[in-house]
């Protein structure tokens, strides 16, 4: 049983890796579980009691923490963040983001200093897709 577990872990966590690599194109359960050999109701579940929270959840969350950083580190405009980070509209980001952060973008950009990263950081991210 151990076995086949770790065997779906993995199934899992290609799914989750494709989320974090690919989180700026259309993704949807039915794509992400047939990357983990599962059925859609059958991933989301599984997904959720891994991980603790759906799929859904978790590839809005990787999207905002990417237009958050976005936000804070560069001047790139909210609505090109919004399309960057692959939200459709930047009503719905900005919808989204206020209800997940708790303030709009801009205030969060005009309230939120840049974090100053050492480049091995940022190159060890760029490189392999994040540390998570």
């Amino acid at each position: 049983m151990n076995r086949e577990r770790e065997r779906q872990n993995l199934r899992l966590l290609r799914a989750r890796d494709a989320m974090d690599r690919d989180y700026a194109h259309p993704l949807d359960v039915p794509a992400l579980a047939r990357l983990a050999h599962l059925s859609p109701s059958h991933f989301t579940r599984l997904f959720r009691d891994t991980f603790g929270e759906t799929p859904y959840r978790y590839l809005r969350r990787r999207r905002l923490e990417r237009a958050c950083a976005l936000l804070r580190d560069t001047d790139t405009p909210v609505t090109d963040i919004a399309l960057m980070v692959g939200f459709e509209s930047l009503g719905t980001f900005s919808r989204t983001f206020t209800e997940v952060i708790g303030r709009p973008p801009i205030r969060y950009r005009a309230e939120v200093a840049p974090v100053h990263v050492p480049a091995c950081f940022i190159k060890a991210w760029t490189r392999h897709g994040g540390f998570g």
